[in-house]
C-alpha cells in the first residue's frame, strides 16, 4: 500500500462505500473516536474483487453486480487519493462517500453512480465536501488502481479466512485479530457506542473467540434504504436464501 501511514493505529478499518453495513458501523466507530483518543486508519476492500469468483446473475439479486461495480469505481478514486494525498486523505473521504451514498433518498429512487452522465459531478461532490481536488474522479474507470485495491482486499482476507463480507476490522494491529463485522443496522446513541465498542474489543481481544452470529436482521436503518430517522426498525429476514448479508 502506498501513501503515508496512520502510525500507531488502534484499528484498521476496512470498508467498501456502497456496503450500507459498513457505513453505518464506521459512524458508530467515529462515536467512539468523538468520546476517546482512538486512531483508525481506513483501508480499502472491493465487493466485486472478493466476488470475482461468483456468478452475480444466478446468486445475486439484479441490482448487486452494479452495486458493487460501483464500490470498486469508488475505491479507485480512495486508492488514488491516498496515493497523492496520503493516508489521512481517506478519513474525509470515507466520511464524505457514505454520507453521499447512504443518507439520500433510497438507491431505487435515484442513484447517480449508476448514470453516467452524473457519475462524475457526483464524485466532484463527495471529492469537494472531504477537501480533495476534484481531478481525483479521473480514477473512476482507471483500471490501473485496481492492483492496490485487490492487493489490499487479499491482505484483509488473509486475517480472517475468505467466507466473509464488508467491513473487516483489524483490532491492535499489526499483531491483533481481525474480524467481520460487527454487523449493525442502526446507529447506537452516545452512550451506548462506547459501551458497545469496549464489548467488541473485549471479545476480540480473547484469543479464543470466533464467532458470534445471527440470520435475522432488520433492514439498514438509512435513507438509501427508505428508512428516515427516527422510524421503528422491524426484525426480518432481509437478506433471505443466496442474498447473503456480506455481498
Amino acid at each position: 500500500m502506498t501513501g503515508a501511514r496512520v502510525l500507531d493505529a488502534d484499528l484498521h478499518f476496512y470498508f467498501d462505500p456502497v456496503c450500507p453495513f459498513a457505513w453505518l458501523t464506521s459512524t458508530w466507530v467515529r462515536q467512539v473516536i468523538a468520546a476517546r483518543e482512538y486512531r483508525v486508519e481506513w483501508r480499502l476492500v472491493s465487493l466485486r474483487i472478493m466476488n470475482s469468483h461468483i456468478d452475480y446473475a444466478s446468486h445475486f439479486p439484479p441490482e448487486y453486480e452494479a452495486g458493487h461495480n460501483a464500490g470498486l469505481r469508488l475505491l479507485r478514486v480512495a486508492a488514488r487519493a491516498r496515493r497523492e494525498h496520503g493516508a489521512a486523505a481517506l478519513d474525509p473521504l470515507q466520511a464524505a462517500t457514505g454520507e453521499a451514498m447512504m443518507e439520500r433518498r433510497p438507491w431505487a429512487d435515484d442513484l447517480p453512480m449508476l448514470d453516467p452522465a452524473r457519475e462524475v459531478p457526483f464524485v466532484e461532490g463527495i471529492l469537494a465536501e472531504a477537501g480533495l481536488p476534484l481531478d481525483l474522479a479521473a480514477a473512476l474507470h482507471d483500471e490501473c488502481e485496481d492492483a492496490e485495491i485487490r492487493a489490499e482486499t487479499e491482505a484483509a482476507l488473509a486475517l480472517t479466512g475468505r467466507d466473509v463480507g464488508t467491513p473487516i476490522l483489524h483490532v491492535d494491529p499489526p499483531n491483533g485479530s481481525a474480524f467481520f463485522g460487527p454487523v449493525i443496522s442502526r446507529r447506537p446513541s452516545d452512550a451506548e457506542a462506547v459501551e458497545l465498542w469496549d464489548h467488541v474489543v473485549a471479545l476480540a481481544r480473547f484469543p479464543g473467540f470466533s464467532e458470534l452470529k445471527r440470520s435475522l436482521r432488520e433492514r439498514p436503518q438509512l435513507r438509501a434504504y427508505g428508512v428516515e430517522p427516527g422510524d421503528v426498525g422491524q426484525v426480518e429476514d432481509w437478506h433471505a436464501g443466496s442474498r447473503r448479508l456480506k455481498r
